[in-house]
């Protein structure tokens, strides 16, 4: 295979807050050339998710850190270049983890074949990739909606709050969406189908949040925090279900929290209310992994899950694009084409 230039793009610094450009580093390489088992991948397609931002954190969480001077790690469809597999042949498009960079080596074991003539590639990133699994899986494992409830879900425009609306629909639930901008709330009301839709923006967004949910809120799947969850906690019903995937308006955050300690409050509830707050990882659910497929398939060619993708056209606009979807200027699954 001939040698290309690899671009890549890597942690130079730890950011304090809010990311900065200058916290990303791009840099050239070879590409790399693969061992007995392995494959050398093309990158097609880059997915940008709010986790990264814990990535590049020192933090303590529930994974390892991405290393000064390593490649942002994140998922990615590829094409196969070269194959020293006997699973994978040139030509092959495939789910990796790749991260941020143009070409890639990785494991045979490591990857999972993609069809193209089943759903657009692009899809494996968001609505059938991790985004839409994380939807279903933390909804009907941990929200468990019931016919005629009530669900709330926050960053109602992205891959996974807009799949976690219309799951909920499918179930027989209400479906009630926050998001930021009248143009947001009225393509998750009218494409996604929500039964509601209220700004954040608003400055009386807790009195038409409560207005929109008269008999309260059973399933609150939680992605923002801040002072979204500040106007839900309110409305939560008796044996309120909490699933909470992220909490994007704290991320950036750094030191102590301003105000009150309302944790005496928030345990006073939980107790009173019996409600069960429960965060999760995607992963924990990977034997339902089949099932989600073989449903949001079944739903996506029927019509009742629909999505949307915000692409973004190269890889050194990466780290524009991700600082962007940590102040919600996506709209819909971020994906850089590479």
């Amino acid at each position: 295979m001939p040698q290309q230039d690899n671009l890549r793009i890597v942690l130079a610094a730890r950011p304090v807050g809010r990311p900065r450009p200058s916290d990303f580093r791009l840099e050239h390489a070879a590409v790399p050339e693969a061992s007995d088992g392995q494959v050398v991948l093309r990158i097609l397609y880059l997915s940008l998710d709010p986790y990264m931002r814990g990535r590049m954190s020192d933090e303590k969480s529930y994974s390892a850190p991405v290393a000064i001077g390593q490649v942002m790690e994140g998922g990615t469809v590829a094409e196969v270049l070269e194959s020293r597999h006997p699973d994978f042949r040139p030509g092959d498009i495939v789910l990796s983890h790749s991260g941020w960079q143009s070409y890639a080596v990785a494991d045979g074991g490591h990857l999972r074949k993609i069809d193209p003539a089943a759903a657009p590639i692009t899809t494996a990133l968001g609505v059938l990739g991790m985004p839409g699994f994380t939807a279903y899986a933390g909804l009907l494992t941990i929200g468990q909606p019931k016919a005629g409830e009530t669900v709330v879900v926050a960053a109602a425009s992205g891959p996974v709050g807009s799949a976690v609306g219309q799951i909920a629909r499918i179930k027989g639930a209400r479906a009630v969406g926050i998001a930021g901008g009248e143009t947001k709330c009225a393509f998750i009301r009218e494409t996604f189908g929500f039964d509601a839709v209220v700004d954040h923006s608003a400055p009386d967004f807790a009195d038409q949040l409560a207005a929109a949910c008269p008999n309260g809120i059973d399933v609150y799947f939680e992605n923002v925090g801040g002072k979204v969850w500040d106007a839900v906690f309110p409305l939560l019903n008796g044996f309120a279900r909490i699933p909470v995937c992220g909490l994007i308006a704290q991320y950036n955050s750094t030191g102590d929290f301003e105000g009150p300690d309302r944790l005496p409050i928030v345990m006073r509830q939980v107790l009173t209310k019996s409600l069960t707050i429960r965060g999760f990882i995607q992963r924990e659910f990977v034997a339902q992994r089949p099932a989600f497929e073989r449903e949001a398939s079944g739903w996506i060619a029927g019509g009742a899950l629909k999505y949307k993708e915000d692409i973004v056209e190269g890889l050194a606009q990466a780290p524009e694009a991700f600082i962007g979807l940590l102040d919600g200027k996506n709209f819909g699954k971020l994906i850089i084409k590479v």
